[in-house]
């Protein structure tokens, strides 16, 4: 699933293309993207719109339209965006949405296992929307050590778990967790609320480079994701742990460990980050 690096980079790529463009037409062919509205309302309602700007929160993308509408997209396991400043996409089997905009650039929009969202919401419904479902953003400035500490206080699920958990930090998910709890030298399994103020400091620092160095590597391609121009992101040629089942770690040489956390696969260094 693509996370806040593959996320904020699928953003700073669309971010060009859609601002300021009028949206002339929308087709909408896959009900299971804006259910339970039917689509043909949610493309007859983005037609005419205007992009003010394209943001992220979390995993999502926000269409903010100066209507004061925002589309909301969640890509899910599988979806993508593909655009093409002038002219018509390539025929594709997977594409579930287009959008024509009036600079003549089509922008589509892909999912192999359609499990992605699009969902057109008001000011009023979008703040509790976000509100309910994302805790604050690893790389804003006001996320400092001392506000995840008090997120972390008396939790008693797993550090990898707390890290997954979109309520408590957005847009970790199961790559970026890993390559934090690595960099923290913290075993996934540690109770989080357990954690003392240095380990919560480390783990403080390496999620924010973790992230940071996605974002600058254009995010982890392993299957599905690219970026809208259909480039592929860099950052899997640096884990190092995720999907390292058996290889050397990167620090003490030690063969990396994969176990089971919350229903997720996790890798770790069990020198490193010793229980």
């Amino acid at each position: 699933m693509p996370e806040l690096p593959e996320v904020e980079t699928v953003r700073r790529r669309l971010a060009p293309v859609l601002e300021g463009a009028t949206i002339e037409r929308a087709e909408i062919v896959d009900p299971r993207l804006t259910r339970p509205v039917e689509p043909a309302i949610v493309a007859d309602r983005l037609i005419g719109e205007v992009v003010a700007t394209v943001d992220r929160r979390g995993k999502y993308l926000l269409w903010r339209l100066t209507s004061g509408r925002t589309l909301v997209v969640h890509l899910r396991m599988t979806g993508s965006f593909r655009h093409a400043p002038a002219g018509e996409l390539p025929a594709d089997t997977h594409r579930r949405a287009t959008v024509l905009l009036d600079t003549g650039a089509e922008v589509a929009y892909r999912d192999v296992r359609r499990f992605g969202t699009w969902e057109l919401l008001d000011e009023g419904h979008l703040r509790p929307y976000l509100a309910t479902r994302l805790g604050p953003e690893p790389l804003a400035p006001s996320f400092s050590a001392t506000r995840l500490a008090t997120l972390a206080e008396g939790r008693r699920s797993p550090v990898k778990s707390f890290l997954l958990d979109q309520r408590r930090v957005a847009g970790i998910g199961n790559i970026y967790a890993d390559e934090a709890l690595w960099r923290a030298r913290i075993h996934p399994l540690r109770t989080t609320g357990e954690l003392d103020g240095d380990e919560v400091a480390r783990l403080h620092r390496a999620v924010r480079a973790a992230l940071r160095r996605g974002v600058e590597l254009q995010g982890s391609t392993l299957r599905d994701y690219v970026t809208p121009d259909g480039d592929g992101g860099g950052m899997q040629n640096e884990f190092h742990v995720y999907g390292r089942l058996g290889e050397p770690c990167d620090r003490c040489g030690r063969p990396i460990e994969r176990i089971v956390v919350g229903g997720r696969g996790t890798w770790f260094c069990p020198r490193c980050q010793r229980l």
